[in-house]
């Protein structure tokens, strides 16, 4: 099936001043629409023709599985992304946290030291595995945690393009304020699924 670029739930300035319009327009309108443009290209007259995006993350390998991933991973962390501040994890999903890191406090902090230290570019994720236990997991470059069994409820992307232009080489600062625009709706769904 022909990818087509996600279409974003706000506008392109309204995460600002944490990530800035210009970041948005680069990451998503011309970093992310080479990654559709490159699946496409890729796929076509392949077996994954026909087939749905998660299909081709978990079947393929190759080019066509890193641009594939990198169109998931995106479209997953610009929609755990929102500019409506408020929302928070629900009570099973803060339950599940707590029980796992002993608080929100300590989770947060376990998960930025996950995602700054990620050596080079990738994905810090916040994950659940078959029998609900939680966990962070890094993946490097295109890595997807769906490949592995494991269902991703929440990522932060550490590459480069995601936060230079407005943090420059400092990752953590990034890091840090992205927490102000989790969509914790979405993710507790996720959780729930």
């Amino acid at each position: 099936m022909k990818c087509t670029l996600l279409e974003l739930p706000y506008a392109y300035n309204a995460l600002a001043p944490i990530i800035s319009k210009e970041t948005i327009e680069y990451h998503h309108g011309k970093h992310h629409q080479t990654y559709v443009t490159n699946l496409n290209n890729l796929i076509a007259g392949t077996t994954f023709e026909e087939e749905d995006l998660e299909t081709i993350v978990r079947k393929s390998d190759g080019g066509i599985y890193n641009n594939a991933a990198q169109i998931w991973n995106h479209n997953f962390y610009f929609l755990s992304l929102t500019p409506d501040k408020g929302t928070k994890p629900n009570d099973k999903l803060t339950k599940a946290i707590d029980d796992t890191w002993g608080s929100f406090e300590k989770f947060q902090t376990a998960f930025n030291q996950s995602a700054a230290t990620l050596f080079g570019s990738g994905w810090a994720w916040l994950v659940k595995d078959v029998d609900g236990r939680l966990s962070i997991v890094n993946e490097s470059n295109a890595g997807n945690p769906v490949t592995k069994g494991l269902t991703p409820l929440l990522t932060f992307d550490v590459w480069e393009h995601a936060y230079y232009i407005d943090y420059r080489n400092r990752r953590l600062d990034y890091i840090s304020a992205l927490w102000n625009l989790i969509n914790w709706d979405k993710v507790n769904k996720r959780y729930e699924h």
